[in-house]
């Protein structure tokens, strides 16, 4: 039987309609599953029955989520014999269904409101499709070649429109925390330099490792410190800077702790800012931390991994003031510029700085390749082998331009707005600050006197409930002890009726669940 089917709008449930004259053989030869001349149009009509299933899946999917758990999926992708393959496509597309698509948590839908995940615009799922068939490798140049000069040029359009100046370079990456980890490894470089540079008698690094401190707010991202830990700093090299009420990063805490370190002879590698904080959104004041860092002489780095939507937004670009005097910024386009996983970068203000990345390989990257100016993008990159994802951008960029993917971004924010004011007007709800991007961390408060042990109870039960139900799905954290419960708004589909509607939910399972405490005399209530 051939392998793929004739008619891609053929319908999947079954066997393919044979496909004649195909290189997709029947003599169990597995080359016919390569991608080459022979097989391109299998190829076509192989990824138009896989788009056809997905586009027929959210075309019809009615919730976020199914409510499955863990108990339930596992037996049935435990039970598939990966050693006996199915041999035939549609009938791989099914199964598929049945262990992935049915129960996948789908981003696009409007209920979705719980992490930093954005829907996907259609462009890049078009670059996505490109760069998965020719499958470039962006380290070397002879494996990309327009490759490494589309993203050397979306480089430079990403610091120009931070304002690094012309100096500036960078290089696409993983996501959020590849960046932070290469940004805080070019901090300890330049701050050994400099160490060097600066004593008569040049210390090792077993000297000045341990004494190496990072600066970051108290709500700032996770990866500083797994990066700080990566990089061999000591356990408490990070130090968490207190933030005000609206949960930036208090300048009078950091210049204290500047001031501090330098008195305890301990150098500040770094001060690490967040413009767009996972849990509040918020924007630390970014013209106040660079003047401090300025005068004490430390790398500046901006993590806005989040808030990097800004950079294309036609009425907010303002909120990132200060960002153009950083050393190093990351940007995650996979979350505010509507782009699928993942599309990121790590950009520096001194080009330069990035050799402390480089290593010269003799089958890959020789020196003499830096000599001759050949652009090879791993002399810049913590990764070798790497996915062309600046493709991705390229094309969201090159058909629907930078204006309408801020105005999206502004859409998100716009809401996020109107659902604080509907939260703060709501009794059965308390918020925590108001957002400056697009997160809104609040907390069920019933109108009965219960502990918060109780509170903190119905919180998770409703979010749990929620999930369960998969009528929408929302994010939880824990704010001064407290369990809260959180909306990530990234969808411009989501609407402010659907934010009342999923509130109602969440106060009726939260309700309920008190209900049943006080019932039973459970502690809880």
């Amino acid at each position: 039987m051939p392998l793929y089917s004739e008619d891609p709008s053929v319908s999947l449930q079954g066997s393919p309609a044979p496909l004649a004259g195909t290189v997709a053989a029947t003599d169990g030869d597995p080359r016919a599953h390569l991608l080459n001349n022979a097989t391109a149009e299998d190829y076509r009509r192989l990824v138009a029955e896989g788009v056809a299933r997905v586009a027929r899946t959210v075309a019809g999917t009615a919730r976020p989520f199914t409510g499955v758990t863990p108990e339930e999926l596992a037996p049935g992708i435990s039970a598939i014999d990966l050693d006996r393959p199915l041999g035939d496509p549609a009938a791989a597309l099914d199964e598929l269904e049945r262990v992935y698509l049915r129960d996948a948590v789908y981003f696009h839908h409007p209920r979705y409101l719980a992490h930093l995940n954005c829907p996907v615009v259609l462009p890049a799922l078009l670059g996505e499709a490109v760069l998965s068939a020719v499958n470039s490798s962006l380290d070397t140049w002879d494996q990309s070649a327009g490759g490494t000069l589309m993203e050397r040029r979306l480089i430079d359009w990403t610091a120009a429109r931070i304002g690094l100046g012309r100096a500036a370079d960078g290089v696409f990456t993983s996501g959020g925390t590849q960046s932070n980890l290469q940004a805080l490894l070019l901090a300890r470089e330049e701050a050994f330099r400099v160490l060097r540079k600066n004593s008569p008698t040049p210390p090792p690094v077993s000297a000045m490792l341990p004494k190496l401190r990072v600066l970051t707010s108290e709500a700032g991202h996770f990866s500083v410190l797994k990066g700080a830990k990566l990089l061999g700093l000591e356990p408490d090299a990070v130090i968490s800077v207190p933030c005000d009420g609206d949960r930036r990063m208090r300048t009078d805490a950091l210049a204290r702790e500047l001031r501090r370190c330098r008195e305890a002879g301990l150098t500040v590698m770094a001060v690490s800012a967040t413009a767009g904080t996972t849990d509040f959104g918020s924007i630390d004041p970014l013209p106040e931390i660079a003047d401090l860092c300025e005068d004490a002489g430390v790398w500046f780095h901006v993590d806005a991994a989040y808030g990097c939507g800004l950079l294309a937004s036609p009425t907010r670009r303002h909120l990132l003031a200060g960002i153009e005097r950083a050393d190093s910024v990351t940007v995650d386009y996979h979350k505010s510029f509507f782009q699928p996983v993942s599309s990121s970068a790590v950009i520096v203000r001194d080009g330069t700085t990035l050799r402390h990345a480089t290593y010269h390989a003799d089958y890959l990257n020789p020196a003499r390749s830096a000599e001759k100016r050949i652009p090879n993008q791993v002399d810049k990159s913590i990764q070798t082998t790497r996915r062309f994802d600046a493709l991705k951008l390229w094309l969201t960029l090159r058909i629907m331009g930078a204006d309408a993917v801020g105005t999206l971004f502004d859409q998100v924010v716009d809401l996020a707005a109107d659902a604080w004011r509907l939260l703060a007007e709501d009794p059965r709800f308390t918020v925590v600050t108001r957002p400056a991007l697009s997160t809104l961390v609040f907390r069920y408060a019933p109108a009965e006197p219960a502990g918060e042990t109780a509170v903190d109870l119905a919180n998770l039960h409703a979010r749990e409930a929620l999930a369960a139900s998969g009528e929408a799905v929302v994010a939880g954290t824990v704010v001064d002890g407290r369990h809260h419960l959180k909306f990530t708004l990234l969808n411009p589909e989501t609407t402010l009726d659907d934010i009342r509607a999923v509130l109602d939910l969440i106060a009726a399972h939260a309700e309920d669940h008190l209900a049943a405490a006080r019932l039973t005399g459970s502690p809880a209530a």
